[in-house]
């Protein structure tokens, strides 16, 4: 039962983490701040971040699996490559959504806009945090130490929001590119990674399905209810 609960759990984290990327993406594809100079649209900046965010999952992927020596602890082969991966791609979007909560309370529309960012963001630690402990967990790491990285994979926001906002002129041209990585990034992992995961394990793959949806509609939901209640 208990092994049986943690891949519905991975379910859960995968369907919010899929509703976590269309936010990051749609915010990319409507940001829309006076200071920002860039003749490139918002959309196409989004979509070159997905790009990137998506090859390079793509290319960690291949290394990690040209590697096979490489360990961590009693972590080895697939079940290794597979915590790195996500554990990668955590803390390196939570750079991108550092940078667009400094930008945020920086830009001409700071107070209403930072709030909204701010809390959109601290819904999406949610499915974040839990995607890291989820695959953790069922592979025998210890409660404390997958806390751990559940909140380290988190602390590049604060270091990234303090320089985004004293810098915030330099910083808005490249939000939309870091908000499409995040977004393309989580995508690939919520659907590739853990997803597939949780179909493999459970034997319910209906449940698994049904499980996800009503994780992500939620999610949406929350994020929707932030929008109205900030503006």
């Amino acid at each position: 039962f208990v092994v049986s609960s943690i891949y519905l759990l991975i379910a859960i984290a995968a369907g919010m983490m899929v509703a976590a990327s269309y936010s990051l993406m749609a915010e990319g594809c409507t940001f829309d701040e006076p200071d920002d100079l860039s003749e490139i649209s918002s959309s196409v900046r989004t979509l070159i971040g997905a790009i990137l965010g998506l090859v390079f999952i793509v290319g960690t992927k291949k290394f990690l699996e040209q590697h096979e020596e490489y360990h961590i602890g009693d972590l080895a082969g697939a079940d290794f490559r597979r915590v790195l991966l996500i554990i990668f791609v955590m803390t390196l979007h939570s750079f991108s959504e550092g940078v667009g909560i400094g930008v945020s309370f920086g830009g001409e529309n700071g107070g209403e806009l930072g709030v909204f960012i701010s809390a959109s963001l601290a819904v999406h630690n949610v499915p974040e945090g839990l995607a890291v402990a989820v695959v953790l967990l069922p592979r025998k790491v210890s409660k404390l130490t997958a806390a751990l990285w559940c909140i380290g994979t988190s602390i590049p926001q604060p270091l990234m929001a303090v320089p985004a906002f004293i810098f915030v002129h330099y910083f808005i041209p490249i939000l939309p590119v870091g908000l499409g990585f995040a977004g393309g990034a989580m995508a690939w992992v919520a659907l590739f990674e853990l997803l597939s995961e949780a179909f493999e394990d459970t034997k319910s793959t209906t449940a698994t399905g049904v499980i996800s949806s009503i994780s992500l509609l939620v999610m949406l939901w929350l994020q929707n209810s932030i929008d109205d209640a900030t503006h």
